[in-house]
């Protein structure tokens, strides 16, 4: 009988560890810093960094946002990035993947949204002048998934291009 307490609880541990990572997987602040920087990379754009005063902000945004889960601007200080997601697996960094996807629907030279797409979630990925981020991902109460990043300074500024 001990055995099989031992082994349950063994087995227990195994079960939230593995739940453990999982729900914080890909949702690190490395872990958003890693998916932004890759894009701003590709385009020569300098890294930009994590700050705890914009990811506290970000956070604070996200829980006022728990009770209805809607994609409404927070008009604060940052420059603002929104998903959500309905699924458990919806991470912070496919909500970055969102944003970066839009690279296509960027045209540089006219510095404007092309084939109908949206593009101002990627062009403030990368935009050059921000260079502080902060993060955040909460579970609504209908179950799904809100992130939203800000970056300082802000980005998106009409007939300035992103780099």
């Amino acid at each position: 009988m001990a055995f099989t307490n031992s082994f349950s609880l063994f087995s227990l541990l195994i079960i939230l560890t593995i739940w453990f990572s999982f729900s914080n997987a890909q949702n690190s602040p490395q872990d958003y810093l890693n998916v932004h920087n890759a894009a701003r990379a590709l385009v020569g754009v300098a890294n930009i960094t994590w700050d705890s005063t914009v990811a506290t902000y970000a956070l604070n945004y996200a829980n006022s946002r728990k009770s209805d889960c809607n994609l409404v601007h927070s008009n604060g200080p940052y420059g603002e990035n929104l998903a959500k997601g309905s699924s458990g697996t919806f991470t912070g960094v496919s909500a970055v993947n969102l944003w970066v996807n839009e690279k296509p629907n960027y045209d540089y030279n006219t510095n404007a949204c092309i084939n109908n797409g949206q593009c101002l979630h990627y062009t403030q990925v990368v935009w050059s002048n921000s260079v502080r981020l902060g993060c955040a991902r909460v579970q609504c109460t209908n179950g799904w998934w809100f992130v939203t990043c800000n970056y300082d300074p802000p980005g998106n500024y009409v007939g300035q291009k992103p780099y």
